[in-house]
């Protein structure tokens, strides 16, 4: 019910808003010497639009081992519809699960699921209008874009985090020659500077949200809402809105990403070549448990007991799920 209301108020907000702009529009851009010029802005065509039965019919089921060593069986997509990990639910979001039913001894790993597009992609926009997320101790849950011999095609970590944190984590990882410029004007926390992986190190390079509804719990009690985030020649900027607050370019489809403000996170192409680093990205959710993060920082997060303990319990995962309105791709 929470979330059918904050639904009409969103559309309710939307119908009150000023219709966004078709087409060409033109702002002035005032330059540092103090003259004005006229730019066009981009108008971005949606290219394509997943929903509902799309994520069952249009995107590939992972079911090999967890490449973040996360104690989960990734199902493939029959398995995951036989166990109700993987469904469309009546108001057509689809949701993605881990298995909140079964008992498992300690150390046994959890059903869980892992899907990505059957299309790449090489630059865009792309939004993911999410109305839940996966949240709890041990859950590592993330949406994100991935190219072919990784990391030489880059990775682009769009929503990422573990356990009950409540801002998000924007991360890329590539081979070398990429980094953080930071002069950039982002509202979000510049983290690790260097994208670079290897040597043991799969850091990446990271800003984090200053959104305490970013993230988790909070995030799902606003009914979820927008992550967005351009891939161009001059970069990659990431935008997160509360369900609230969506811009009404985005729910009319007209996106004008010019008109959003500085984004959280924004990867300049000043630091980073994005030609030589990102290419050919296919679109990715999960929900892995433990592994190099959440198993790593599960006691220092507070979490109680051991991560493996946590695992075993089914009860630990009502909320391990997403549930996804859809992914537009606009080119």
């Amino acid at each position: 019910m929470l979330a059918f209301s904050l639904r009409l108020i969103s559309l309710a907000l939307v119908l009150n808003s000023v219709a966004a702009r078709d087409g060409f529009e033109y702002r002035a851009k005032h330059r540092a010497h103090g003259n004005s010029t006229l730019q066009t802005r981009k108008t971005w065509t949606l290219a394509d639009k997943y929903q509902g039965q799309d994520f069952l019919d249009k995107w590939d089921f992972f079911s090999q081992a967890d490449p973040t060593h996360g104690s989960v069986n990734y199902q493939d997509k029959s398995s995951a519809q036989s166990k109700n990990l993987a469904y469309v639910q009546d108001d057509g979001a689809f949701v993605m699960a881990v298995d909140d039913q079964t008992q498992l001894s300690v150390g046994d790993k959890r059903d869980s699921v892992r899907i990505s597009s059957k299309k790449s992609y090489t630059q865009g926009l792309f939004i993911a209008d999410i109305w839940a997320m996966p949240h709890g101790c041990s859950v590592w849950p993330a949406w994100w874009t991935v190219g072919p011999n990784w990391p030489n095609g880059g990775e682009i970590d769009v929503l990422e985090g573990v356990h009950d944190q409540h801002v998000n984590q924007y991360t890329l990882h590539t081979s070398q020659g990429c980094s953080i410029d930071t002069s950039v004007d982002v509202t979000g926390t510049l983290g690790n500077q260097q994208c670079a992986v290897g040597g043991g190190d799969n850091t990446g390079c990271a800003f984090t949200d200053s959104d305490p509804t970013s993230y988790g719990n909070p995030f799902n009690v606003l009914a979820g809402g927008v992550y967005a985030h351009t891939w161009t020649d001059e970069g990659i900027k990431i935008w997160h809105f509360p369900r609230t607050s969506i811009p009404a370019d985005i729910t009319t489809g007209n996106p004008n990403p010019d008109s959003w403000g500085a984004p959280a996170a924004f990867f300049s192409a000043s630091s980073c070549d994005m030609g030589s680093h990102f290419y050919d990205h296919v679109l990715t959710f999960d929900i892995t448990l433990c592994g190099d993060w959440a198993g790593s920082t599960y006691g220092s997060a507070g979490c109680p007991g051991s991560c493996a303990e946590r695992v075993a319990n089914p009860a630990n995962f009502k909320y391990a799920k997403f549930k996804i309105n859809y992914v537009a791709v606009y080119q």
